[in-house]
């Protein structure tokens, strides 16, 4: 009333109009109360703890708060209408002044990693009609005054971590149409004041601990047409109210504890109903007559429950796009158990249909031929099927899986099955299938996994097959086949699962081809009547976790190769003619749990340790000739040899201990001047110890068998790199080999061993031990032996074409979660230099050639060859030698400030890591001819971003993001799993390019890096 008074005087003098004194007074008015949503914002702000793109650097009182990033304004009252910060990487909590934005009408903070609880001052927002903090990770239960948001359309707190029961004043919000609560710990039961939500249109209350049963209220919403419940324990029976609503088109509730039946009357109320599942309950009686009347079912999913009876006709489904009703009671093993497919065949749009694990009799009836062309998924499974594959199943050329498997289905093949074309999965195990398999198989070159097995084929295994070049389970088992393997079979590098082909009359000798299953995991070729020796070339399916090669006619000695076998679990070599002794390297076989050799020649000491230690995974009786071992094996002790023996032995050993130590004695002395010698010469690391012995030039020579080319890896700027096999435990090493005439390469060597001397870490490279000496023409030799990578190097899976170095190695790809993971690795591993070693590390050389993959998919960062410490005042001889080397790193990956003379440093490390980053997810090397000029791989994707992330992104990413929103997922879900994938791909790439600004201070640190890869890493399962 001041301000209108002075206001008014003004007017009174006759200086001012009245219409502009006013608006005077009103615009201080405004001004007072910006004031508060000014605070407002800056308490906010004060909450974040984590802010990675730097988003709130600008709100400050540099520019008015109506600019800030995210913050919208009124026109009026210039009062805080929209907050807008989805998928910014914010953590920290949200702060209770937050309800003094009384104006505020949409929050949306969702994809990001806010934590602690939703601050109950949010019930102060009575303006609010849209508040979105999904996807966060927050905590406690939901603010019960949140119902004093009477103004509230839509809620959505999905995939957080929220507890306790869902309050009953939710209830009270008559305007609500949206809400989605899934995903998160809620318990006790749905209120039944929900029932007062009018205006409620869609209703996810999906996987939480939901209990008690649905009420019954429920039913009188008039406007509902989404409710999603699957996934908790909800129990009691289904209310009939709600299946009665006629305005339903969602009902989702699989995977709960509900028992009763199906009202008959179902389909006569929801005329609309597009989706409708009940999976994964306790539902039981005959599936109502009445469901053929929901014309526009899209979904209709009852499998896993105890439904019986007949299948009623589902003629009128002409929306129909899948159909389960599989793990059921249904049918009764009568011919017309199977009439229903009959009357889908007017559908023109089903896709997939699974009716296996029932109790279906009779024959597959010919009409199967005229489902539609759309039917993908096909799964018969588990019935009691019989007769003869119908011919027309030749006509469903569009199926990508058929399963048939136990049944009780004869005859042969039909021929037209090579018309299908786009078969991937094939199963007719466990049938009574008979005549010869049909070469014409070969034609159907989609095929992932074939399974034959447990049926009567006969005849020889069709080499045809080998023209599946993408198969990785092939099971023939337990048939009649005879004949030889085929080569071109066991060379089918595609194999990766399983190659199962025992229990048949098979002849000949296992195809040295064997060795081509570099990926396979399981090979069985037990129980046949294969001979001759083991080919050596088996040692090269490294990554066999079981083989079973029993009941067979081999012969000859365990071939040394299988020591690469080091993942090897289960080995079964019983039941053959194998002699000699049994190889003292499957003793330190570390994974292998069970070891059967019972039944053959074997002969002499049983090894000790490992399996050997455990008599009850291990089974060697029907070997005559064997002795030692523990006592539970029963066998007799080792004859020692002759007094007289032992008397010439120790002669023998006492004349060669005099000359030995004579002669050592002399060695000693020759080595010692030399030392002296080159001890002036030649800076000598003190850290060669107990821990890392030194090795022989001898022991890696034998190991590499020569240094063979066969052996080679790769080769860098300073040495190269081979596999190796050390004879005396038969550890599998990576042996680098320094080209000492290469200028840099000896410091390399001694930076490289300075810098592993005193640094642990899972995700470091681990050095075994060194070599440095002569080889046997005297000239200097220097190597590091590290532990084997078993998947190479990050380079090799992300630019396969340009670093293989056999032509007959698996195509690499990594999956997101793959590539987050290795992300994750690498992080911590620069964070581990960067912060955590006695003296900081700076790597200098980060590329996807310096990053090894083990058998897990670990990444190891390595090659130190460039590293330099930050000493700081504590400078010594090894650090001054180290920065001696001039310029730092790899063309792409360095960043500019190296090129112009500035010192390396940990923000260096960071750019490298940035471009690493980019280059992982958008499958660009920096140096690739795109770019040029100024035109980089950071400004590539920052120019990209957030609009055309999915156009730079990696092609197999993408086709990962269609897997995942394909026809398997319901399509509710399918906005939500396509929202999360390229949101997760937005921060990482955000995440790239703040690592590789051109100006070290903006870099983000390597710590908050690991920090927001950990948080993507938490929302990516949600895609599944």
């Amino acid at each position: 009333m001041k301000l209108v008074s002075i206001s008014f005087a003004k007017f009174q003098s006759g200086h001012l109009h009245l219409g502009i004194a006013l608006a005077l007074c009103f615009n201080q008015v405004s001004s007072t109360t910006n004031e508060t949503d000014r605070l407002a914002l800056l308490a906010f702000k004060a909450g974040i703890t984590g802010d990675p793109f730097g988003v709130l650097n600008a709100w400050n009182d540099s520019i008015g708060f109506c600019q800030w990033y995210g913050v919208t304004c009124g026109q009026r009252h210039r009062r805080v209408t929209v907050l807008d910060l989805k998928s910014q990487g914010l953590s920290g909590s949200m702060s209770p002044h937050i309800g003094n934005l009384s104006f505020l009408r949409q929050m949306w903070l969702q994809n990001n990693s806010l934590d602690h609880q939703i601050p109950p001052q949010v019930g102060q927002l009575r303006r609010l009609r849209e508040l979105r903090v999904d996807n966060n990770s927050l905590v406690g239960e939901i603010p019960k005054n949140i119902s004093s948001c009477s103004n509230l359309v839509s809620l959505f707190l999905q995939y957080n971590q929220l507890t306790g029961e869902i309050p009953a004043e939710v209830g009270s919000l008559s305007k609500l149409r949206l809400l989605t609560l899934y995903s998160n710990h809620l318990t006790g039961s749905v209120p039944s004041s929900f029932g007062n939500l009018s205006s409620l249109e869609q209703l996810y209350l999906t996987l939480n601990n939901l209990g008690g049963s649905i009420p019954q209220v429920l039913g009188h919403l008039p406007n509902l047409r989404i409710i999603a419940f699957a996934g908790n324990s909800l129990s009691g029976t289904l209310p009939s109210s709600l299946l009665n609503l006629s305005s339903l088109a969602v009902f989702d509730g699989g995977n709960n504890k509900i028992q009763g039946t199906l009202p008959t009357s179902i389909g006569l109320n929801l005329l609309g109903l597009e989706f409708f599942s009940v999976s994964g309950n306790q539902l039981e009686g005959p599936i109502p007559l009445s469901i053929s009347n929901c014309t526009k079912l899209n979904d209709l999913e009852l499998n896993e429950n105890r439904f019986s009876g007949k299948v009623p006709s589902l003629e009128n489904l002409y929306e129909l796009r899948s159909l389960r009703i599989s793990a059921n009671q249904l049918g009764s093993g009568k011919p017309e158990d199977l009439s229903f497919l009959c009357s889908l065949t007017n559908n023109t749009k089903l896709w997939r249909a699974f009716i296996g694990g029932n109790e279906f009799g009779g024959v597959l009836p010919k009409c199967i031929g005229n489902l539609s062309t759309t039917l993908t998924l096909f799964a018969l499974n588990q019935n009691q099927i019989s007769g003869q594959i119908p011919e027309e199943i030749g006509n469903c050329v569009n199926l990508e899986m058929l399963l048939m498997n136990l049944n009780h289905l004869s005859g042969v093949v039909p021929s037209n099955i090579r018309n299908l074309q786009n078969l991937v999965y094939l199963d007719l195990g466990d049938n009574n299938l008979g005549g010869t398999i049909p070469s014409s198989l070969g034609n159907l070159t989609k095929l992932v996994q074939l399974d034959f097995g447990g049926n009567n084929f006969h005849g020889k295994i069709p080499s045809h097959l080998s023209n599946c070049q993408s198969l990785n389970l092939l099971a023939l088992s337990n048939n009649n086949l005879s004949g030889a393997i085929p080569p071109q079979i066991m060379g089918l590098s595609s194999l990766t699962i399983l190659l199962n082909l025992s229990r048949n009359h098979l002849t000949g000798v296992l195809p040295v081809e064997v060795g081509n299953l570099r990926a396979l995991t399981g090979l069985d070729v037990s129980d046949n009547l294969l001979g001759g020796e083991i080919p050596s070339s088996l040692g090269d399916c490294i990554a066999l976790t079981s083989l079973k090669m029993g009941g067979n006619l081999f012969h000859g000695s365990i071939p040394q190769s299988i020591r690469s076998l080091g993942g090897i679990e289960e080995l079964d070599l019983s039941h053959n003619n194998l002699s000699s002794q049994i190889p003292a390297f499957l003793a330190v076989f570390h994974s292998l749990k069970l070891l059967n050799l019972s039944y053959n020649k074997f002969e002499g000491m049983l090894p000790r340790g490992g399996v050997f230690e455990n008599a009850t995974g291990t089974f060697i009786i029907g070997n005559n000739e064997l002795c030692g071992g523990l006592p539970e094996f029963h066998l007799p002790e080792c004859i020692s040899k002759s007094f007289k023996s032992k008397k010439i032995n120790i002669m023998i050993l006492s004349i060669s201990i005099i000359f030995g130590v004579l002669g050592m004695a002399l060695i000693l002395f020759f080595i010692y001047l030399c030392w002296m010698k080159k001890k002036v010469n030649e800076p000598v690391s003190s850290w060669i110890n107990d821990s890392h012995p030194n090795v022989s030039y001898g022991t890696l020579l034998k190991a590499t068998e020569g240094f063979s080319s066969v052996n080679l890896i790769g080769v860098g700027s300073f040495g190269s790199v081979y596999k190796g096999i050390l004879e005396d435990n038969g550890t599998i090493v990576a042996v680098k080999v320094l080209h000492l005439v290469r200028h840099g390469a000896l410091k390399s060597f001694i930076v490289e061993r300075e810098a592993l001397k005193n640094i642990r870490h899972l995700n470091l490279l681990k050095i075994l031990t060194v070599c440095s000496g002569s080889d046997y023409q005297g000239n200097d030799f220097k190597a590091l032996v590290y532990e084997y990578m078993e998947n190479g190097s990050l380079e090799q899976w992300l630019h396969p074409n340009a670093t293989s170095y056999h032509q007959n190695e698996l195509p690499k790809k990594l999956n997101f979660i793959q590539r987050i993971n290795i992300a994750i690795d690498v992080a911590s591993a620069l964070n581990y230099l960067h912060h955590q070693c006695h003296i900081p590390i700076v790597h200098c050389d980060l590329k996807p050639s310096n990053i090894l993959l083990d058998a897990k998919m670990v990444a190891h960062v390595g090659d130190f060859g460039l590293a330099k410490f930050l000493l700081q005042s504590s400078l010594n001889t090894v650090a001054i030698q180290m920065s001696s080397i001039s310029f730092r790193g790899t063309i792409g990956y360095a960043p500019l400030e190296y090129a112009m003379g500035c010192e390396v440093s940990r923000e260096g490390d960071v750019y490298s890591y940035g471009i690493l980053l980019l280059e992982m997810f958008t499958g660009l090397n920096p140096t690739n001819d795109i770019f040029r000029d100024n035109f980089t791989l950071h400004s590539f994707v920052a120019e990209a971003l957030p609009e055309r992330v999915l156009e730079i992104t990696d092609n197999f990413l993408l086709q990962e993001r269609e897997s995942h929103l394909g026809p398997y997922t319901p399509q509710h879900w399918l906005s939500q799993s396509d929202d999360i994938f390229r949101e997760g791909l937005i921060m990482v790439y955000k995440i790239g390019v703040a690592c590789s600004y051109e100006v070290p201070g903006r870099r983000m640190s390597i710590g908050g890096v690991a920090n927001q890869l950990h948080q993507i890493r938490e929302k990516l399962p949600k895609l599944a």
